[in-house]
């Protein structure tokens, strides 16, 4: 069976990118179709189950106001739906999982419901029609335009998707390679950049960040929740990088600024920071007694961090193999957590520790989909670099301003271990802009980015690649083919011509876009 659609915006990868794109293009009155790999949209959120990781500010601003709405969204979820305690009613800063990682720690279900909520109108209306379990197999060319783009389902029907505008939201930049654009991967080399910290020698496209297969669980003390042993299990207990402190299955890792090897212990304990809290998802202090019979994490700790190979622009058998073994990584790291890992009190395993795959919506335990670090990248108007962003290049001026800005950001510079074994890179950056030249392509006119594929080097994506980023990334380029259609422009015209780029940029604050950040100090 193939079929043919038409939309005005075709929206490839239902993540946290394009889900905003979405939105933004169908608040904008245009006809979208979203399409999405798995059976969840919600990207990092949902399928990956990662928390949000932002900035200490985020209560207040640096954010669009939709990210915001979907943050609210997610409060009243819980203060809505759930026997929250009194005390928990009263936080107006409600977080469901009070992690270390995130303000908002909750479950992805309950990200999921929120995202589906706010899209609901435009579902309804018929203003957007979401696509899951389709991937992107093919696309047709008109010169430097793109005419269409095919995706299959997992019956094996075909859908030829065709639309004005084509927006890559996928995890790791599938239509670069599809649509011949020119594209990036790895890490640059200093002569190409100059930033301080690329690579001394050549440009090096294997060096890409790790990635990581994340899993829920809980914690029932003195019962057995033992999995079956993993089948590589032996392989990942004795598994030691030589740039790794300890066996990757240990309390050992680096820290990821001194790269001192620090100890970490699964709850509190003793000047050790516990793995547990870190992202953790639900605490169960929050509801009433009996709700939750234990407090819920997410596992997406340096111990299941994969890096022995990729899962793009290798031969798919390759990267089968890779996706295949980073799963059996996190499960052999459970496994030794019920097992084998050391205990304070002088123990062996924590066989009380349940596997959770209904928070994850999988059979098997483990997250719908990998958690990519690094995607493919475009090569952009403009590029983004380290010396743009840095604390410690730029100091007191703060970051470099962008007149183009369509939003802003704010992490750390914030690199996990790379595929060619190179250890953590995690240096001190600053509230930033979003450049609308790191949205154009090169060549192509109507491919736009919408997540973390946009105009960034290795190095600067470790500081566009988080939740909020991406957020503002997806909606400021569904805004962006929005208002090109509904203007009769070209997204690089818009770029370069101050009156038109001043009307784009009016109408993203009159969105709740907020494109510049107050006088902050670094991060």
């Amino acid at each position: 069976m193939h079929k043919e659609l038409q939309a005005d915006i075709a929206i490839i990868g239902g993540g946290v990118g394009g889900c905003a794109a979405a939105l933004a293009a169908a608040r904008m009155g245009r006809q979208v179709i979203l399409t999405e790999e798995t059976d969840w949209i919600g990207g990092q959120l949902t399928s990956q189950a990662v928390p949000p990781d932002e900035h200490r500010w985020i209560e207040q601003f640096g954010c669009t106001r939709s990210y915001r709405e979907f943050r609210d969204g997610v409060r009243a979820y819980y203060k809505t739906r759930f026997p929250l305690t009194a005390e928990a009613r009263a936080v107006y800063y409600l977080n469901p999982g009070n992690g270390g990682v995130s303000r908002l720690g909750a479950e992805p279900r309950a990200y999921l419901a929120v995202l589906q909520d706010m899209l609901a109108p435009y579902v309804h209306s018929g203003k957007l029609v979401i696509m899951t379990r389709h991937r992107p197999v093919a696309a047709e060319m008109d010169g430097d335009r793109v005419r269409s783009v095919t995706v299959i389902g997992e019956t094996g029907h075909r859908h030829t998707i065709r639309a004005t505008y084509i927006l890559d939201a996928t995890e790791t930049g599938e239509l670069l390679p599809l649509t011949c654009a020119e594209y990036v991967t790895g890490a640059e080399s200093k002569r190409q950049t100059e930033e301080p910290h690329a690579l001394d020698g050549a440009p090096d496209p294997r060096d890409i960040q790790a990635f990581t297969h994340c899993f829920a669980m809980d914690y029932k003390e003195g019962e057995n929740h033992v999995i079956d042993k993993p089948k590589d299990y032996s392989f990942w207990r004795n598994y030691k990088a030589d740039f790794w402190p300890d066996k990757q299955l240990s309390w050992v890792s680096p820290d990821p600024v001194t790269l001192k090897p620090v100890e970490d212990t699964l709850f509190w304990g003793t000047n050790k920071y516990s793995l547990f809290y870190y992202r953790r998802i639900v605490d169960k202090a929050n509801f009433a007694p009996g709700t939750f019979p234990s407090d819920i994490t997410v596992v997406n700790w340096s111990q299941n961090d994969y890096w022995l190979g990729n899962v793009y622009d290798v031969r798919p058998e390759e990267a089968q193999k890779h996706a295949r073994q980073a799963k059996q990584l996190s499960l052999s790291l459970l496994y030794w957590l019920q097992t084998e890992a050391p205990r304070p009190d002088g123990g062996a395993g924590y066989p009380g520790l349940r596997l959770r795959p209904d928070v994850v919506g999988t059979e098997d335990g483990l997250a719908k989909y990998p958690y990519i670090r690094e995607s493919r990248r475009i090569r952009a108007e403009f590029t983004v670099l380290e010396q743009h962003v840095s604390a410690a290049v730029r100091g007191e001026q703060g970051a470099a301003p962008f007149p183009d800005s369509v939003g802003v950001g704010c992490y750390r510079i914030d690199l996990h271990p790379s595929m060619t074994g190179r250890n953590y890179l995690d240096i001190s950056s600053l509230p930033f802009q979003i450049p609308l030249g790191s949205l154009i392509p090169v060549r192509l006119e109507n491919l736009l980015p919408a997540c973390k594929n946009l105009g960034t080097t290795h190095i600067t994506n470790g500081c566009f690649r988080l939740h909020p980023v991406e957020w503002n990334i997806g909606e400021a380029a569904g805004a962006l083919a929005a208002f090109c259609l509904q203007n009769g422009y070209q997204p690089r015209e818009v770029r370069n011509t101050p009156a038109k780029l001043e009307a784009f940029q009016n109408a993203l604050v009159n969105q709740g876009f907020e494109l510049a950040w107050p006088k902050i100090t670094a991060v």
